[in-house]
């Protein structure tokens, strides 16, 4: 299989305030919202989350334990400032990581960990880790 796109849809009974949280602190663009199903896009239409109520006896109720999404961002120090500017706790504080990164985790409405991070060298210990690419 060779999907065009990959997205995660989380089923909560809190759509609206998922919506506008991503809405205002990440510039997401809603492309669909029916009430109960809202599509989120980010940046690209290749970059995109779902929100839904349960509506079938199959919709449980998603549970935010041990979820977390990934945003990679230019500059991370800039998105940090921003967010936590504007209010948002920093429940990972910004740090630089072995394996490559610098990064922060927030949380949205429904307590999923939401990573804020941008690319670094890897050190020594971690680079031999990395494959190359497959292509």
């Amino acid at each position: 299989m060779r999907p065009k796109s990959l997205s995660a849809a989380f089923t909560t009974n809190r759509v609206g305030e998922a919506r506008d949280f991503y809405v205002r602190y990440f510039g997401a663009k809603v492309t669909f919202d029916c009430g109960w199903y809202v599509n989120l896009e980010f940046g690209n239409s290749a970059s995109t989350l779902q929100f839904m109520s349960p509506l079938q006896p199959e919709h449980k109720l998603s549970s935010s334990a041990g979820l977390m999404y990934n945003f990679l961002v230019d500059d991370v120090d800039q998105e940090y400032m921003r967010l936590t500017g504007a209010g948002l706790t920093a429940v990972v504080p910004l740090e630089d990581h072995p394996w490559g990164d610098r990064g922060f985790s927030v949380q949205d409405p429904n307590g999923i960990s939401l990573y804020i991070y941008s690319e670094r060298s890897p050190t020594e210990e971690f680079r031999q880790y990395y494959l190359q690419d497959p292509h």
